[in-house]
């Protein structure tokens, strides 16, 4: 099945900590990286007073379900230096951020800890963009638009958003 896992980080080297959750990815089991999105600059969200992030994603193949790749998503974050401290501020600046963003085996609702597709994809463009690179004719199973077009009527202004190219 496919998958889009969404890259995000602000501090440190985040492109090296992207690189090295390509490689943790991959080391999934029955999971392979299939293609990379490309590298975006992004306006923080929420709190402006923190440095601009870092956006990519990567369309991957995997035999894992939405809740066994999102346990290895936090595990990958985990060994590249994300804590989660309790009380923890939604929009607070971070090493490396892993979103799973959609799963090919359609929705799934169990919150607060998964929901498939992320339940803010469509305000984000920041997630948009390098989704819409990887797989532009996935439809949104609650919203029936593509990729495509949630982009193209996606609220958040463009000018927060600064593409970079390949990484």
């Amino acid at each position: 099945m496919r998958a889009v896992v969404g890259l995000g980080g602000n501090l440190g080297d985040v492109p090296a900590r992207f690189a090295a959750a390509c490689r943790g990815l991959a080391a999934l089991p029955g999971t392979r990286v299939v293609r990379r999105a490309s590298l975006f600059r992004s306006r923080p969200h929420g709190d402006p007073d923190q440095p601009w992030f870092w956006n990519s994603a990567v369309l991957v193949e995997t035999a894992l379900d939405a809740r066994a790749l999102l346990d290895g998503l936090l595990a990958v974050e985990a060994r590249l230096g994300r804590r989660r401290p309790p009380g923890r501020a939604r929009w607070a600046p971070r090493p490396i951020d892993l979103d799973l963003l959609a799963h090919e085996a359609g929705a799934v609702h169990d919150p607060p800890a998964l929901v498939v597709p992320h339940p803010r994809l469509a305000e984000r463009r920041f997630a948009l963009a390098p989704f819409v690179q990887l797989w532009p004719d996935w439809r949104h199973p609650a919203l029936g638009l593509s990729a495509r077009e949630l982009l193209a009527r996606c609220p958040d202004p463009e000018d927060g958003l600064v593409p970079l190219g390949a990484w």
